[in-house]
């Protein structure tokens, strides 16, 4: 919101200045963002004409001796018939710049070299009048700076409003919160008092009420379009960067600035009808007065008559609906606009308006027919003609419910005590009409303050203006102890630390993904959508970290990267029935050579089992098996289970080929996810002690059906390995000549301990002997000889 100085000092003169105004604006909430002249002139100085003698080479000109406060007078080429020795004009230096960028340089006029110019206030962007030089009064200090003259001086303020505050999108708006500030009297506009001169009227049907709670309006005939805007009101429209059109229109955007209300001016010549407010018909259309066609859907509030949409309700006047030169009478708008109906369309459609602006955040519903009224004198005074009765179609306006607000909660929220005079004062000052309920206030918060609804928006205001300087910090009272860090919980910090030793990257991916990633991966249950996404190709909430992991290689892979080894941990977001789920997961991606290039070795794409041990060493010393099962994100055949204690947490494979030229890679990569809650939660440590007597290594080679994994083996040794049997671990697998196809051989290594003796041959054939036994009676192995 941008806005002049001056025209605010009109209705509230606080006695500060610009600056101290500016800040005070800022530290009530109110960012003044920027602060700048509005004269657009620079070198423009008080000056003294002393003599004028005609131009020798023209009769209409003038060659006049200037007094401008420099060293010596200079001689200046003046055409202004008002031009007399004696008179005190601006004068415009060598180069200096006048509004519509005007550059003043030396020059010669008809054969005389002229080093300025004398200004009239037209050149100045003062006013209209051009007939002759700005006379200034005979008292101003000569070399002086124009701008300081008084009443030329102007600055224009430009506020940084939060969307809460549409209050202050007007003069009188912003009038209102520096007399709050300030304790100053503020003086509004009185409400125009309209005579009646003509009965006529035009019926307006509201078919929408909820998006239209109030519509008012009032036809006025006989006006002369051509007549022009005063100065004063243009430089006003374009302090706020508004283009003057005419002076219809000009009244409808001065009277928006002024009083915060938006209006319209139908040329009521092109009405056919009553005015309906209602919804579009199927396959309507609308051309927009800024030539924009638009194929209306259900969403979007019109102002029609019986015949044709007129343009778009809060938003934009359509074809139909502008004034002309030769408009003779108007239909004069001013209605209230659900904000719920605006918010948005404008945006959606791809322009933004003064109008919708104000709409989409509220506008003052008992303001409409003031400023129908205010529109109506200012046409009046400007263009003539005769106005009818105001036309006020009114239903069920936003309700002002009495709000309490608790001293005592004031001071809890706020941590400082405002005495309780002070409070009244701040909510009489705020124009709420506070009125005490014992230690309470009860207040009412104004049409115009849609912002005030619950106990903390008045707290707000009354911390606001007592001043949040004055809420001093203090530090607060907290016993500093040691967070708890069991030995069986181990952090993610861990893993992600165990990770980066593992040679792989940290990367962080959006939690929003493409419902195109989650199809192909074939997730299920269906992803969760979001009702809001930020962008199309992030639709829905991701059920696998495994898109975000191949999107990162696929970028990476587009800058001819030849090695990647990166992983993430984060949320996952599942549907479980009627609930929803957020587990924690770690998930890993390795592409390329497995190894980092090396002088003495050559490249070994990573594979399954490099994985496997990356997911190992991460889990370690929790146990970790692999058994094959099928994914549909993995290749079949090269995918497995992963499973602690039994019990599945994740799985691990080779990224299915159908999903490699889904993400357009040159080959597969090898990942893995798995549930961070499984991989933290360890048992207790249990001492041992360390045994100080050698330990007995015996090699099992046996024979076994070539389909049994090795695992399942040393699962079933390990369940019945005696006590002193500290190791049991696969070191080889052979197939080949010497043992019968279909089977293979498994070496297979025991290391036999004793903490406390020495173990007799005896008693070491014997723990053997167990372990052959469980491997005969169940798997119906047999040495290999």
């Amino acid at each position: 919101m941008r806005f002049s100085e001056h025209w605010l000092r009109t209705l509230v003169d606080p006695p500060l200045d610009s600056e101290a105004l500016a800040h005070a604006l800022t530290m009530a909430g109110l960012e003044v963002e920027y602060l700048f002249a509005a004269r657009s002139f620079s070198q423009i100085v008080v000056a003294r004409v002393l003599t004028v003698e005609r131009h020798p080479n023209a009769e209409r000109l003038s060659v006049c001796t200037v007094d401008a406060g420099l060293s010596a007078p200079l001689t200046i080429v003046c055409g202004a018939p008002n031009v007399a020795p004696g008179v005190v004009v601006p004068c415009a230096l060598v180069g200096a710049e006048l509004p519509g960028g005007v550059a003043i340089r030396k020059v010669a006029v008809r054969g005389v070299e002229s080093r300025g110019m004398l200004c009239s206030a037209a050149e100045l962007g003062i006013s209209d009048d051009a007939s002759g030089l700005m006379l200034l009064d005979q008292n101003l200090t000569i070399g002086s700076d124009l701008r300081q003259v008084p009443g030329l001086e102007d600055l224009l303020f430009t506020l940084k409003l939060t969307p809460n505050r549409a209050d202050c999108l007007s003069l009188v708006g912003i009038a209102r919160e520096v007399g709050a500030i300030t304790a100053a009297p503020v003086t509004l506009p009185p409400r125009a008092q309209i005579a009646n001169v003509t009965p006529t009227v035009r019926r307006v049907r509201v078919e929408a009420p909820l998006g239209c709670p109030r519509f008012c309006a009032r036809v006025i005939e006989g006006i002369d379009a051509r007549a022009p805007t005063p100065r004063w009101m243009k430089e006003r429209l374009e302090h706020d960067a508004i283009r003057p059109v005419s002076a219809v229109v000009d009244v409808t955007n001065y009277v928006m600035l002024e009083l915060g209300q938006p209006l319209h001016a139908y040329d009521n010549a092109q009405l056919e009808g009553d005015i309906v407010v209602r919804f579009p018909h199927d396959g309507e259309k609308l051309t927009l007065l800024n030539g924009q066609v638009l194929d209306l859907d259900a969403s979007l509030l019109l102002v029609a008559d019986e015949k044709k949409p007129l343009g778009l309700a809060g938003i934009m006047g359509g074809e139909h609906s502008g004034i002309s030169d030769a408009t003779t009478t108007v239909f004069l708008e001013g209605a209230f606009w659900n904000p719920a109906v605006i918010q948005g369309k404008a945006r959606r459609l791809g322009f933004v308006t003064d109008a919708g602006y104000r709409f989409e955040r509220g506008v003052d519903f008992q303001a409409s027919p003031d400023a129908v009224d205010r529109a109506t004198a200012l046409i009046l005074e400007l263009c003539g003609g005769r106005a009818g009765p105001l036309i006020d179609v009114c239903g069920d306006l936003p309700r002002r419910d009495p709000i309490r607000v608790r001293c005592a909660r004031i001071a809890r929220i706020l941590g400082v005590t405002i005495p309780s005079e002070e409070v009244f004062a701040i909510f009489s000052r705020l124009g709420l009409k506070p009125r005490r309920d014992g230690d309470d206030f009860v207040v009412t918060p104004p049409s115009y303050r849609f912002d005030l609804a619950i106990e903390e928006d008045l707290i707000e205001e009354a911390a606001r203006l007592y001043g949040y300087d004055k809420i001093h910090a203090t530090a607060a009272v907290h016993a500093q102890t040691m967070l708890p860090a069991p030995d069986a919980l181990r952090p993610v910090a861990q893993l992600r630390q165990r990770m980066v030793d593992r040679d792989y990257q940290e990367v962080i991916t959006f939690s929003f993904v493409s419902s195109a990633w989650e199809h192909a991966l074939r997730s299920d249950p269906p992803p969760i959508k979001v009702l809001n996404p930020i962008a199309d190709h992030q639709d829905v909430m991701r059920t696998s970290l495994l898109g975000g992991l191949l999107d990162t290689l696929r970028t990476n892979v587009n800058r001819k990267a030849e090695r990647v080894r990166i992983f993430e941990t984060g949320r996952c977001f599942l549907r479980e029935g009627e609930r929803f789920a957020q587990p924690l997961r770690i998930g890993g991606l390795a592409f390329g050579p497995a190894d980092p290039p090396q002088w003495d070795s050559g490249k070994r794409a990573a594979d399954f089992f490099d994985v496997k041990g990356d997911v190992e060493a991460l889990a370690a010393p929790l146990a970790v098996t692999t058994p094959a099962a099928p994914h549909p994100a993995l290749h079949p055949g090269r995918s497995a289970r992963v499973l602690i204690a039994g019990r599945p947490i994740g799985w691990l494979g080779e990224l299915h080929p159908r999903l490699t030229r889904e993400f357009e890679l040159p080959r597969s990569p090898i990942v893995f996810e798995l549930d961070c809650e499984a991989l933290t939660q360890l048992s207790m440590p249990v001492a041992r002690a360390v045994s100080k007597l050698p330990v007995v290594r015996r090699d099992l080679a046996v024979v076994v059906d070539d389909a049994l994994p090795a695992e399942d083996v040393l699962a079933a040794l390990d369940a019945v390995k005696p006590a002193q049997v500290e190791q049991i671990s696969l070191f080889d697998v052979y197939k080949g000549p010497g043992v019968e196809r279909g089977k293979k051989s498994l070496a297979i290594l025991v290391l036999i301990q004793d903490t406390a003796r020495t173990l007799t041959d005896a008693e070491i054939d014997a723990a053997v002997s167990v372990l052959l036994r469980e491997l005969q009676n169940r798997f119906n192995a047999t040495l290999r000889q």
